[in-house]
């Protein structure tokens, strides 16, 4: 049943995707590569109908898979049903008042239990007797039906065995494939469990890249200037060797959700859970330069040393695994072929080891294994023994791991020694936690470049011990390093008031970036809305400009009525055709002239169907040479030809080549 339903899974998931690149032939390729993964998955989707139809979904072979089991199965009940009903007629029998008398079942055999010293009629095979229990008897009239039973039950396991065979032949023949597929749904299951974890915990896709793109950075930069000539770009020079802004320890985060939902699961105060979701972890930023090999972080005991190490090799190898790493956006982290680590206590009674030894053992075996890819994290360097011994050692290490060891080295210490190296050797680099003088705690968070400092004499003070002791210890530490206690202060301060000029820096440029953005979307919609008005515009006046020209060629037309039938002479209902000139010269001057009154004037008693009517200007004729029509532009009634355009056309044309109505 775990077989079907994995296959049946796979071949489910295969039909889904299947169906989306139906739809949309990109989904292919957005999948990539765990679409190759599904669709090449080989299903024989036979073989789930097939164990279905025999198995049950509890397991159980089911009656139909064969008839020999069908009838092993019903001779079974039956013979369970004759002797069902014969040990109850003998316990009826043999019931008295102070008879106690029940059914039984010794491997797989129908019996009575009788009381101890309890006699009965019927004679049977004693099969055990004690005190606490009774006596077990077999009745000699059952041996015959428990005897078929177990026969009956021998034919069941093997009707049952031979269908389960069955299917295991089946299942052979296809036993590569279903091995791969269950292969490729665990490979899916893990992407899947990774994605749902990164969703879940909103972390952010870290930038891997290898180590020798640090080397590939420096050399681009001196053939750039050594040739100065404009050639393809290079890979620009890396700033950070590890970036990792606002990080957090996964476990921890883990913790303060769970909590959280604890307390919502149990209907706390509104007010307590809002509380709690406030008071989140503090994140950790992780800045680090290209340059430095080796990170010194100092601060007091509780203050974070510890759990930033572990942030930062949990993210390495969470960003190796394919998850999400829990920090804000633009994260970079080195490929690291190995992660090493020597935190806690290291103590081994077996082996013979004190706490400094195993740290020393552990340490040697790290410094032998680790290569110049490998990111080494050691908590507490030079601890468990003799200060200035432990300091010098840890000094030693360290420079050691600089000049020819891991890729990067991160160390926590109290040795005030160690800082120093930063101001010796380029490769180093240092950091601390920083700690709240005012309430007397530590804050978690890391201030980089800036040296720890001793806490204990201040801390002691504010805690109430006796001024003389503070004095004695002042005194005794030494005005040097009071002096030193004091740079660092200041440096401290700078370094705070840095941290946050810097903050506010970016929360203004953010701001003017969504201003900026604001401020493109605002021109972009001003600019299409005076596009929108003037095309808008455009076709208001195009339409005016349509509707003043018709309502012209309207008034064109019947002023030019008007004038016909005014100026036009009619005597004993004869038509009179006179020229163009002569109408227009009486028109003008509101009287007929002498000459027109003198000349001949031809009375057309028969008129010629093309004199008969003139089109207007602003009319529509038919054409008959294109088989089109056109719009009048002009009328020449003396020659009797027209001025026509038909589309981008304008042609002069007789009365007698169109169709007027």
């Amino acid at each position: 049943m775990a077989v079907a339903a994995i296959l049946e899974s796979a071949y489910f998931l295969q039909l889904n995707l299947k169906a989306a690149i139906k739809e949309d032939a990109d989904w292919h390729n957005r999948f990539m590569p765990l679409s190759q993964l599904i669709m090449e998955m080989v299903i024989n989707i036979s073989l789930v109908r097939v164990i279905k139809q025999v198995i049950d979904e509890d397991g159980s072979v089911r009656d139909s898979a064969s008839s020999a089991l069908k009838r092993a199965r019903d001779q079974v009940q039956l013979l369970e049903k004759k002797l069902s009903q014969l040990i109850d007629s003998l316990i009826r029998n043999e019931m008295k008042e102070t008879s106690f008398l029940e059914v039984s079942n010794v491997d797989g055999r129908w019996c009575i239990n009788s009381g101890t010293g309890q006699l009965t009629s019927f004679k049977g095979l004693l099969l055990s007797s004690d005190s606490g229990t009774g006596r077990i008897i077999e009745p000699l009239s059952a041996v015959p039906l428990n005897d078929e039973l177990q026969q009956a039950r021998a034919s069941v396991a093997k009707a049952e065995a031979d269908v389960l065979l069955m299917l295991t032949e089946k299942m052979k023949r296809d036993l590569d494939d279903i091995e791969k597929v269950s292969d490729s749904v665990i490979q899916l299951d893990v992407i899947n469990a990774r994605a749902t974890y990164s969703l879940f915990f909103r972390g952010a896709s870290p930038s891997l890249y290898l180590s020798e793109e640090l080397d590939e950075s420096f050399s681009t930069e001196t053939y750039l200037s050594e040739n100065e000539t404009s050639m393809a770009p290079f890979p620009k020079e890396r700033e950070w060797l590890l970036y990792m802004p606002k990080a957090y320890h996964p476990l921890i985060l883990q913790q303060h959700r769970q909590n959280v939902q604890k307390a919502k699961k149990e209907a706390s105060n509104a007010a307590d859970v809002s509380a709690l979701e406030q008071a989140r972890p503090v994140p950790v930023d992780f800045f680090i330069s290209h340059k430095t090999r080796v990170l010194t972080i100092t601060g007091p005991n509780t203050g974070g040393k510890t759990i930033c190490l572990k942030t930062v090799g949990l993210a390495s190898l969470m960003a190796k695994s394919g998850l999400h790493v829990l920090s804000s956006d633009s994260v970079e982290i080195p490929w690291f072929d190995s992660v090493f680590a020597d935190i806690g206590d290291e103590q081994s009674l077996s082996q013979s080891l004190s706490t400094f030894s195993g740290h020393l053992k552990q340490i040697g075996d790290i410094r032998s294994q680790s290569t110049s890819q490998s990111l080494v994290l050691l908590d507490e360097v030079g601890a468990g023994t003799n200060p200035l011994e432990g300091a010098a050692l840890g000094m030693s290490l360290l420079e050691s791991f600089a000049d020819s060891g891991a890729l990067l080295t991160i160390a926590t210490t109290h040795h005030g020694e160690l800082k120093s190296l930063k101001y010796s050797n380029d490769a180093f680099e240092n950091a601390c936690m920083e700690f709240d003088e005012v309430n007397l705690k530590p804050t978690y968070k890391i201030l980089w470049g800036v040296p720890g400092r001793s806490n204990a004499i201040n801390i002691s003070e504010k805690l109430g011990l006796p001024g003389v002791i503070i004095s004695n210890a002042r005194e005794l530490h030494g005005a040097a390093r009071a002096e030193i206690n004091e740079v660092i202060i200041d440096m401290e301060r700078f370094k705070q008031d840095s941290q946050e000029l810097l903050y506010e820096a970016r929360n203004h440029l953010m701001l003017s970036k969504t201003l900026h953005e604001k401020l493109k979307l605002a021109r972009r919609k001003i600019k299409e809305h005076g596009t929108e008005q003037r095309y808008r515009k455009m076709r208001q006046i195009s339409e005016a400009l349509a509707m003043a020209r018709s309502i012209l060629y309207k008034k064109v037309r019947q002023l030019r009525a008007h004038a016909t039938q005014t100026f036009h002479p009619t005597a004993d209902q004869k038509q009179l055709s006179t020229s163009d000139s002569q109408f227009t010269a009486e028109a003008k001057n509101g009287r007929p002239t002498e000459s027109t009154s003198t000349s001949a004037v031809k009375i057309n008693k028969q008129p010629s169907a093309a004199m008969t009517e003139f089109p207007e200007v602003g009319d529509m004729v038919q054409v008959s040479s294109l088989g089109r029509k056109a719009t009048v532009l002009r009328v020449d009634r003396s020659k009797e030809e027209i001025l026509v355009q038909a589309g981008n056309m304008k042609l002069k044309l007789k009365l007698a080549e169109i169709g007027f109505k």
